[in-house]
């Protein structure tokens, strides 16, 4: 299971991600979709540090 709760990711002044919060479970395949820009390689960049 993942769990993210509140997540906030700044580039200097610039808000990149704000207060983001999601759940998966195991064992189930899960997409995040989104236009060019929105933070997707961001996000998971960060959860996977």
């Amino acid at each position: 299971m993942l769990d993210v709760s509140g997540l906030t990711y700044r580039y200097g002044r610039r808000i990149a991600l704000k207060d983001v919060r999601f759940a998966i479970s195991g064992r189930r395949i899960t997409m995040l979709l989104g236009p060019n820009g929105a933070g997707k390689t961001t996000l998971f960049s960060l959860i996977t540090r």
